[in-house]
């Protein structure tokens, strides 16, 4: 399917909450171009970032761990009731557990019930590939009947709060947002659960490999490289949520329920670009498009075991200056780890394809690196 196309016509009025965030904006971008005949409001703590100036689109600020912040946003939208939630708001990892349980946790349970509460049709929830990780499995097709993974079996505190409890021990974000399908009846839900998202306005995955690139890092290599890992081009993600919110109208409108086999409503979905490749091909791919052309030959190539043990003397020797090392055992245990998803189900029930190939992505994420890159500089220059 063309970028420009609409998924299943015309989805009413969609509020997006973190629709000034990487992932959301692109979601309100690819929905105004799909669906002109939309309405968009977007609820984000900083509406002064990604906005896009077009008719049919709102912006309103809001905090969504507080559910009076929440209420008054609904009582103010411009264009009336809601009919599409697509909750894509999450704090970036380094801003702390308290932080990220309150938005993750509290927040998506307060924007759940309200909501609800407004008679919302359905509500898409962006959740993450890493809530079935341990941080030591390899992940080889994983799909969505692999457990997931809190508490004790999950050291990384940014993926336990996608999932863990909202009012029992045993009830987890992405599950509560599951549970809530269908309760009340007219009420649908679903999950999508991107792997390792990349593209223009990215804050968390290109520009540490642009910075270790012009810190000229690229000549070093964690491992052998034979470990297969998933990237996902943030359009395709954006894609995806489209998808699942046409699929639970149209689930909303039938007249008998949908067979198991095709059930979209209170399921989760591992979305990717279904072109896992070996894990340092992905960076090096994108160092040369912005103008890192060095050879394989000129590769550094370290160990795991050495590697780890680098990472453990940097951790110390930097926990005892109270500064934060440049590389960790976490680090370079991610860097030669196998993980990659079976995106079927995204196949058959969303009739999800990726839009836009690997190459493309990393080639349009380049580009708006340099053009960022080229801003600062002239900024400096001033």
């Amino acid at each position: 399917m063309a970028e420009s196309q609409v998924a299943g016509g015309s989805i009413g009025h969609v509020l997006v909450t973190g629709g000034c965030g990487f992932l959301g904006h692109h979601i309100v971008r690819l929905l105004r171009l799909r669906d002109p005949e939309s309405r968009i409001s977007v609820l984000d703590l900083n509406t002064n970032r990604n906005i896009l100036a077009a008719e049919g689109i709102k912006y309103y600020n809001g905090d969504i761990s507080s559910r009076e912040s929440i209420e008054g946003v609904f009582a103010k939208l411009e264009y009336g009731k809601v009919d599409v939630v697509i909750h894509t708001i999450s704090p970036p990892f380094h801003l702390g557990k308290e932080l990220q349980w309150s938005v993750n946790v509290e927040g998506t349970k307060n924007l759940l019930e309200v909501a609800k509460g407004a008679g919302v049709k359905a509500f898409v929830y962006t959740s993450s590939a890493s809530v079935i990780m341990d941080n030591s499995m390899v992940l080889v097709n994983a799909d969505e009947r692999w457990p997931i993974m809190v508490d004790n079996d999950q050291p990384e505190y940014y993926s336990t709060t996608k999932v863990i409890q909202f009012q029992m021990e045993t009830a987890y974000a992405e599950h509560a947002v599951l549970e809530a399908n269908r309760n009340p009846e007219g009420f649908l839900t679903a999950a999508i659960r991107p792997a390792a998202i990349f593209g223009e306005g990215d804050v968390q995955l290109i520009p540490p490999m642009m910075h270790a690139s012009r810190a000229g890092q690229s000549k070093v290599q964690i491992g052998d490289n034979t470990n297969l890992f998933d990237y996902t081009y943030v359009g395709n993600v954006a894609h995806a949520h489209l998808l699942a919110a046409s699929a639970l109208l149209r689930t909303r409108a039938m007249a008998t329920a949908p067979l198991d086999n095709e059930k979209v409503d209170g399921e989760a979905f591992f979305i990717t670009n279904d072109q896992p490749v070996y894990f340092w091909d992905f960076p090096r791919m994108l160092w040369k498009e912005t103008g890192d052309v060095r050879t394989a030959k000129e590769i550094w190539v370290l160990s795991y075991s050495m590697a780890w043990f680098i990472g453990l003397l940097m951790e110390t020797v930097m926990w005892i200056l109270g500064k934060t090392p440049k590389l960790t055992r976490q680090q370079v245990l991610k860097s030669t780890m196998t993980r990659f998803f079976n995106i079927d189900k995204a196949k058959r029930r969303l009739k999800y394809r990726p839009v836009v190939s690997l190459d493309d992505g990393i080639r349009r994420a380049a580009k708006w690196w340099l053009e960022q890159e080229a801003l600062e500089q002239q900024k400096k220059s001033q």
